[in-house]
């Protein structure tokens, strides 16, 4: 029985009734900090501060979002060691981790007055974060996909 159990697909220990958490809540982050990227070009091409305010907002509810990810995330990694033997695993989470921390700053860019919140500095990172969850998110589906972690046999 154990044999059958290593040739399975790594299983996904954060799931609700089979269904990986990790992958339900990943949507919402990425797409809270693509809008924030485009709200930022939409306030550098306006100046209208309720462009920036939204890109606050958004990634805000990003940083909220991706830390649930997060946590479900890492209870995949570390709860099954297949997981983490995939090749694409380790670089996933670390682009992932990359991608907070930079919004998190980008949080802090954003909270300054007027123009200098998001001009330059602000889109840069947004666009940076945007760029890194591009790859992650190739990896993740990779490791979906093409290795098969979460998904039932």
């Amino acid at each position: 029985m154990r044999a059958d159990h290593d040739r399975s697909n790594p299983r996904s220990t954060a799931s609700i009734f089979g269904h990986p958490i990790h992958a339900m809540l990943v949507p919402f982050p990425i797409a809270f900090f693509v809008g924030a990227f485009v709200t930022d070009i939409v306030y550098a091409q306006t100046a209208d501060l309720m462009w920036q305010y939204f890109s606050i907002w958004l990634i805000s509810a990003g940083l909220l979002m991706g830390g649930l990810a997060a946590v479900a995330g890492l209870i995949d990694y570390f709860g099954d060691r297949r997981v983490r033997a995939k090749r694409p695993a380790t670089p996933h989470m670390l682009l992932n981790i990359a991608a907070m921390l930079l919004s998190l700053l980008n949080a802090f860019v954003h909270s300054r007055d007027g123009w200098t919140a998001v001009v330059p500095q602000g889109i840069v990172l947004s666009g940076i974060v945007v760029a890194i969850l591009a790859v992650s998110a190739w990896l993740g589906a990779s490791l979906t996909y093409r290795h098969g972690v979460g998904v039932a046999q």
